[in-house]
């Protein structure tokens, strides 16, 4: 399957979404401790996810962007309780899961599920496919013998693989092949919602394409919803229908996607699609140069976080804090001037 169809702007995908919310956070905070001197004291935090709410509808796709560092993959894995929250609220299908206690996180994990950034450091390679995909089958105690090789071989014709190459080994597959490995073994256990933590940004465009199509063919087969984390803006506009823009740990926007790309609200939104490649001359905008590095998270700027390196920052975007609030009813920015 070819690139294009992430390339091409008007490659958009409709699909009914239900009003129903089946994941929120509630001022979500991890904070990550840094120790120093020999009684290795806490001498200050790592606030890698600050006070973020939002909501992931059943059978949507919500997609985090933002630059390295901004806290995405720690939102994600917060999510799922893969880190421990700092402080704040998860809630999946309605019922707090903050402060479950493990054996019923156990019992969550058939209906949370992750697909890993790394197809192949996330795959065992003294397993072999078979036995890789059919492991939360065993976790979970749910078929053996003849029901489960059916399964394995159901799952791997789902993603596209050849049930009769179940017994090679990871090192024998590309790396398209290998996250779909991976795909399968999130799908083993008919999760409803799947965390994809950068799953496609390893490989080749052209792949890229194929592996994003495959997540979209399952998830109106299977009903899925995903919180899809990646860098690749063009990916996440052709499988989104929500996105979320994080920058140094807080959420500055969120919106409908063709909303959102078609009429940034937030200056950092709008230099992140501003340096998104397209093949149409016509098509491309004036690139959007950010001064400055990115400030630590140890140690946020006050106020606006973005604003030592925004070219429209005031005197009130260093001192007040701007949270988020409505520009329409298909978009939220935080921002003292909005772009729209």
């Amino acid at each position: 399957m070819k690139s294009e169809l992430i390339d091409n702007e008007n490659s958009y995908h409709s699909k009914e979404v239900s009003s129903e919310i089946l994941l929120e956070t509630k001022n979500l905070t991890k904070w990550f401790p840094i120790k120093s001197g020999i009684l290795k004291r806490t001498t200050g935090y790592v606030k890698a996810v600050d006070d973020i709410s939002f909501s992931v509808r059943k059978g949507e796709t919500f997609s985090l962007v933002g630059e390295s560092g901004s806290g995405k993959s720690t939102l994600g894995r917060a999510v799922l309780r893969l880190h421990e929250p700092t402080s704040g609220e998860v809630h999946f299908e309605g019922k707090d899961i903050t402060h479950l206690p493990s054996h019923e996180m156990r019992k969550l994990r058939r209906e949370m599920q992750i697909i890993y950034q790394d197809p192949f450091g996330s795959l065992d390679p003294r397993m072999n496919i078979g036995d890789i995909v059919g492991e939360p089958l065993d976790v979970h105690r749910i078929a053996r013998g003849k029901q489960r090789n059916e399964r394995i071989d159901e799952l791997l014709e789902l993603v596209g693989l050849d049930p009769s190459r179940k017994s090679r080994y990871p090192h024998e597959f590309s790396g398209g092949q290998r996250q779909r490995v991976g795909i399968a073994r999130a799908i083993a256990l008919n999760p409803k919602f799947i965390l994809a933590d950068e799953a496609v940004s390893a490989l080749d465009v052209s792949v890229q394409a194929q592996v994003v199509n495959l997540l979209k063919e399952l998830q109106q087969k299977l009903g899925l919803t995903y919180l899809f984390i990646a860098h690749g803006l063009n990916i996440v506009r052709h499988i989104s229908d929500r996105v979320g823009v994080m920058y140094l740990g807080q959420m500055v926007e969120i919106g409908e996607v063709d909303e959102v790309y078609k009429r940034p609200a937030h200056p950092y939104t709008s230099a992140l699609i501003s340096t998104k490649p397209s093949p149409n001359p016509r098509a491309r905008k004036k690139k959007v140069i950010l001064e400055g590095e990115i400030p630590s998270p140890s140690n946020p700027p006050t106020g606006c976080r973005f604003h030592t390196r925004c070219p429209l920052a005031t005197e009130i975007c260093k001192q007040d804090t701007p949270i988020l609030r409505p520009v329409s009813d298909k978009q939220s920015v935080a921002c003292h001037f909005p772009l729209v």
